[in-house]
């Protein structure tokens, strides 16, 4: 049996960050995941500017990432066949980029490595159970892991929640995607981001995001209950990419890498049970992605960290802790979550969502704010949430990542 005073279950980023903050801090932390890194991760692989924040903070650097693709800008097909490009600040800092998951999980953990954490992977946790002073992990190794508390960063459908009974029954998220890898795309998949608002996929939207080495990761999202099943997206995939204003963008050369994957994404943080006995849920085991896009990462690494400091600020009193991370979570991410389902709502009529795009380009200033905007460079309910305005939160740099 071996003791540890943090026990993070799933190595993803979530709990990656958290682990990362940790160990920084001296704290005693164990990182266990039933995979082996470097693992898939199906993904779209964007890193917001949220997400490239938070790794600013952790002093990350995505040079360890082979695949880290800068990106100043989007283009955006509304569901007229109208074109919109819409630019990202120039300088300083960045905004926006491309990561394969497979790479970047894999360097997120060998920082946390790197920052004093300790690891056990290609483990599975099989039983948690009451033990003086915390938990006790029972493992398919049949090792048993003492810990003071459990960070769970295992997914939407987090082992760790049932074991504690905290299940929540037959909830499959409110996103569903599906994602190829392409090899020899053309010119403007291979430097460009691109985002189609097709009226057949509305309210959710096809996308092509570049990965480098002319390739790049081409995929769809839908939001469950809409007119597409996710029954129906495996038929619906090869009439999407033989649509000619995709197919000019992907080049007639472009072949998939890989076949394709699909994938449930939560995004109910204002319901998600944030805390268990003795335990603290972070990233998709707290369902913390955005409502209005899918995206997950930086949600993942916020909620790490948050996590983290809770528990460095009352490492003996885990009750203490547990509130201390619900109200900053809450008040980081439920606002923006109920800004981000309105707006959700709305973008399902394609006359809404052309109307919107028309209005986002009716010049520079429209056109640059709703990228900082698209890309959570602020938060989504930032209009509404007077307690976070603050100087220079619309103007602010980029991430300044080295």
């Amino acid at each position: 049996m071996s003791s540890v005073a943090t026990a993070i279950v799933g190595a993803g980023p979530a709990g990656a960050s958290a682990a990362y903050w940790l160990a920084r801090a001296g704290h005693d932390v164990l990182l266990v995941d039933k995979a082996t890194f470097p693992r898939d991760k199906f993904c779209g692989d964007g890193l917001t500017t949220l997400c490239l924040r938070e790794l600013e903070t952790m002093h990350f650097s995505p040079s360890t990432v082979p695949s880290f693709t800068e990106v100043r800008g989007a283009v955006l097909r509304a569901p007229s066949g109208t074109r919109h490009d819409i630019p990202l600040p120039e300088g300083p800092g960045l905004y926006a980029a491309v990561a394969r998951r497979e790479e970047f999980d894999a360097a997120l953990v060998d920082h946390a490595i790197a920052a004093g954490a300790k690891t056990r992977f290609g483990t599975k946790v099989t039983n948690i159970s009451p033990a003086s002073d915390g938990v006790m992990l029972s493992t398919d190794s049949g090792d048993e892991i003492h810990a003071g508390q459990i960070i769970a960063a295992d997914g939407m459908w987090s082992p760790v929640r049932k074991l504690l009974g905290l299940d929540i029954a037959k909830y499959r998220g409110e996103w569903h995607a599906f994602r190829q890898y392409f090899e020899n795309v053309g010119p403007a998949a291979a430097n460009e981001l691109w985002i189609w608002f097709e009226p057949d996929v509305l309210p959710g939207y096809v996308w092509s995001f570049p990965v480098g080495d002319g390739r790049a990761n081409v995929g769809f999202g839908i939001i469950r209950g809409g007119d597409v099943s996710t029954q129906e997206m495996k038929t619906l995939w090869p009439d999407l990419l033989q649509r000619p204003y995709i197919r000019e963008v992907l080049g007639p050369d472009a072949s998939p890498e890989s076949p394709h994957r699909a994938w449930p994404i939560p995004a109910r943080i204002d319901q998600a049970p944030l805390s268990g006995p003795r335990t603290l849920f972070v990233g998709d085991a707290a369902m913390a992605c955005d409502t209005l896009t899918g995206e997950g990462i930086g949600q993942a690494l916020l909620t790490g960290r948050e996590a983290a400091a809770a528990i460095l600020e009352s490492p003996h009193h885990f009750t203490s802790a547990a509130a201390a991370y619900e109200d900053a979570v809450r008040s980081e991410l439920v606002a923006d979550h109920k800004m981000a389902h309105l707006l959700a709502r709305l973008m399902s009529n394609p006359k809404v969502a052309e109307f919107a795009l028309r209005a986002v380009g009716t010049n520079d200033w429209t056109r640059r704010n709703f990228g900082r905007w698209m890309f959570e460079d602020y938060p989504r309910a930032i209009i509404a949430t007077p307690r976070r305005w603050h100087k220079g939160v619309f103007t602010g740099p980029g991430a300044e990542l080295t």
